[in-house]
């Protein structure tokens, strides 16, 4: 009689486009690993070190960590600094914008290194942004309003990000996921069957999103 294939758990910490990895696709690729999941929306790369930030991302991923039976933890942050965070601090301290993502950076990358002590760490590359210019649809949009950057530009940015944490990730034996060639349109942003059926939403459709992750994590997980 055959044994049934033991459940290998694999801990994903990020911000709400995290749930993805709940999706059934992942169940029946990877029919032997259990992804708990841990989500903190609105956790930032760039607030991970502030004891003060309104999402305490850092305590509660801590805390997770402490409590987990995986050898492999997935990564996924970066959004909300490239797509809001970066941006809205810049206006508000009167900084650059290369001081702003120098700071988003290094907080993350310690985090990385942090969890790389203990755990074989996976990082994904961060989601382009997908709020297009003008939109005011859905909490997410409103919040961020503020912010004057085009779609572009925060795309242009999140690339940056994404080209710097997948350097830093090769220099220090942590795998990188990097989905940006084949998210990316050729308009500069992301592509258009990647968007949300909800105009609202500004998560990745989460059927295309699943497949992407699942193609760039065969052989990885």
């Amino acid at each position: 009689m055959n044994k049934a294939p033991s459940i290998r758990e694999i801990l994903v910490l990020g911000d709400s486009h995290a749930p993805v990895f709940n999706h059934p696709l992942f169940k029946e690729k990877f029919p032997d690993r259990l992804f708990n999941v841990q989500t903190v929306i609105g956790a930032t790369a760039s607030g991970l070190e502030n004891p003060n930030s309104k999402t305490q991302a850092y305590p509660i991923f801590r805390e997770t960590v402490k409590q987990t039976t995986a050898k492999q933890v997935i990564v996924m942050l970066g959004e909300v600094d490239t797509g809001f965070v970066i941006w809205y601090r810049a206006q508000k301290y009167q900084e650059s914008i290369p001081v702003m993502l120098y700071k988003a950076i290094a907080s993350y990358s310690k985090f990385l290194a942090e969890l790389a002590v203990c755990f074989e760490v996976i990082c994904i590359s961060t989601p382009l942004p997908t709020i297009q210019d003008g939109n005011d649809w859905g909490d997410i949009a409103n919040a961020r309003r503020e912010v004057t950057a085009s779609q572009f530009e925060r795309t242009a940015l999140t690339l940056d990000f994404n080209r710097t944490m997948q350097e830093f990730c090769m220099r220090n034996g942590i795998r990188y996921v990097m989905l940006d060639d084949v998210s990316l349109g050729d308009n500069g942003i992301v592509k258009a069957e990647l968007l949300n059926s909800d105009s609202s939403n500004h998560h990745y459709d989460q059927d295309r999103y699943a497949c992407l992750l699942i193609e760039g994590l065969t052989g990885v997980v």
